[in-house]
């Protein structure tokens, strides 16, 4: 993988050490991608580290790409790239749009229409032709170490079909999150 400064870091020293929470995105102009990332971004990092866990996005562009989406979507965790889509191909996850559409994301906020009119409209305003990674792959997340010790995985069928955080976190022994902006009730 490849980080914001260009970079290459082995994708195992990511998690030889300690465990991490590895999310694969589809691209940075996915709708869908930026508001899951969105949420990452509300998991404190005090969650984390009394859990002694990595969170961790991967993408598959260009790393210059990297600084401009966090700023976009207020993401601080780690975010690397995989240019060459290798881990995605090494972990099977899919190219094209799977049949089971009903799969949808709890972190996705916007419809579909609304939703590709913005990514469209944030290629039109960037470099052209570039897609920020290829538009068909679909992404996943995994939960690992430390050491090759795969706790979880979960492919991505389509662009909805994003593992619930809490979910991953919860897997990965972390404190789950309020992504509602509702205060929670506590039945005593």
């Amino acid at each position: 993988v490849v980080d914001a400064d260009g970079r290459s870091i082995p994708f195992r020293a990511l998690y030889g050490e300690q465990k991490a929470i590895v999310v694969f995105v589809r691209n940075f102009l996915c709708y869908t991608c930026k508001e899951y990332v969105e949420d990452l971004a509300k998991v404190p990092k005090a969650f984390l580290q009394e859990a002694n866990v990595r969170l961790i996005v991967i993408g598959q562009s260009s790393y210059h790409h990297i600084k401009p989406f966090c700023n976009l979507t207020g993401y601080t965790h780690e975010m690397y790239v995989d240019p060459q889509r290798e881990i995605y191909k090494t972990l099977g996850m899919k190219r094209g749009e799977g049949n089971n559409v009903s799969v949808r994301s709890p972190h996705v906020k916007s419809n579909t229409l609304l939703g590709s009119i913005r990514s469209m409209w944030r290629a039109m305003t960037g470099p052209a032709f570039d897609f920020q990674g290829d538009p068909a792959q679909q992404g996943g997340a995994l939960i690992l170490g430390p050491g090759n010790e795969v706790h979880f995985l979960h492919l991505d069928k389509n662009r909805l079909d994003h593992v619930p955080i809490n979910k991953v976190l919860q897997l990965a022994g972390v404190k789950t999150v309020n992504f509602t902006n509702q205060p929670q009730i506590i039945d005593i």
